[in-house]
């Protein structure tokens, strides 16, 4: 009886390993083609993506930020607490009131891409004198990258229409 017991119980142990065996072999070839084979921003650990930035604030101190690359500059404003993100559309330029609109450090405006003929438009119709700052940008519309580590960039005090 009790070498009756002891053989069922080697072949439930044989087809439990056979078992496990074929699941570790599945296992291994499905996680070997789903890995990716390019090395994309969403798959970038967050400390690679990290860009840190420097913004003077109303009251004119001078603060540093954190954005991650691949987000727009008003992000990282808006989750630093230098801008409300209540009174903006995150990155919506065709309802853009230029309420996000930020002055970039003479240095770094070279490193940024030119405006966009929509992002002009909307400077250009929210300026007083309609002559654009070269210094002006749309904070939704910057995107931050590795090239833009330390870059410094002023928030204007809110419109009267911003504070509650």
């Amino acid at each position: 009886m009790a070498i009756a017991s002891l053989q069922r119980f080697s072949s439930q142990i044989s087809r439990v390993s056979s078992i496990s065996l074929y699941s570790k072999a599945v296992v291994t070839r499905s996680t070997a083609t789903s890995a990716p084979t390019s090395n994309t921003s969403s798959s970038k650990k967050v400390a690679d993506r990290i860009v840190k930035l420097f913004a003077i604030d109303p009251e004119g101190q001078k603060r540093q930020i954190i954005g991650l690359s691949g987000h727009t500059l008003l992000k990282a404003l808006a989750n630093n607490g230098l801008i409300d993100p209540a009174s903006h559309r995150l990155e919506d330029i065709e309802a853009c009131s230029a309420e996000c609109e930020v002055n970039i450090a003479e240095e770094w405006l070279d490193r940024l891409p030119s405006r966009t003929y929509d992002e002009e438009y909307v400077l250009k119709r929210n300026s007083r004198a309609r002559v654009l700052n070269k210094h002006s940008r749309l904070g939704c519309q910057v995107v931050l990258t590795s090239e833009l580590e330390g870059m410094v960039v002023a928030v204007p005090e809110p419109k009267p229409w911003d504070t509650p």
